[in-house]
């Protein structure tokens, strides 16, 4: 399965180090849909592009999006092409008869209230040893499948194409129409 992420990178540095594109930055993590830094590292991902770099702009709805806007920790933000194994397990939370058998429901998925998602997605990494990782739909389109993956799924993980992210490139464009944010030139 190919997935993608936006994250800082560190082009200087080995793809499992702090900057690297499959880095589990599990010491940084608390604030995220699906963190529980004490059980796990995760790393989110989706399925499109576009996705994951909305994830990142969406704080600048509103502004001119600039060149500075897209670097993150004094690192450039980019965009790494990822290839999970084949026939790695997925809790696909977007498969009615999976919410049920979890007893979730699709409002407490893609809420945001953190307590909650976290919680849940604890409570599913527990019950799915085997699990890679939690498939859900974003928040800003339904249609956007991501994908959170656990650190256990690191070794199933191998990166392909990275690439800096600029104004001209043709997914921050899409992600900046997205939003409805003005590229400054």
């Amino acid at each position: 399965m190919t997935l993608f992420r936006c994250f800082p990178w560190d082009r200087e540095v080995a793809a499992t180090a702090r900057g690297g594109a499959v880095w589990f930055a599990q010491m940084l993590q608390g604030a995220g849909r699906h963190d529980n830094p004490l059980a796990y590292g995760c790393l989110y991902a989706s399925e499109r592009p576009a996705s994951t770099v909305v994830e990142q702009l969406a704080r600048f709805t509103g502004r001119a999006l600039t060149a500075d806007k897209l670097r993150r920790m004094r690192l450039p933000l980019a965009l790494a092409e990822l290839e999970l194994r084949d026939g790695e397990e997925l809790i696909d939370l977007d498969e009615p008869a999976v919410l049920a058998g979890e007893g979730l429901r699709p409002s407490l998925v893609a809420t945001h209230e953190r307590g909650r998602t976290q919680a849940d997605a604890a409570a599913l990494y527990e019950r799915h040893p085997g699990a890679a990782g939690i498939r859900w739909w974003s928040t800003f389109e339904s249609q956007w499948p991501n994908v959170t993956l656990f650190d256990r799924a690191a070794a199933a993980l191998s990166v392909g194409d990275v690439r800096r992210l600029t104004l001209a490139d043709e997914v921050v464009e899409e992600a900046a129409a997205f939003l409805g944010l003005r590229i400054a030139t």
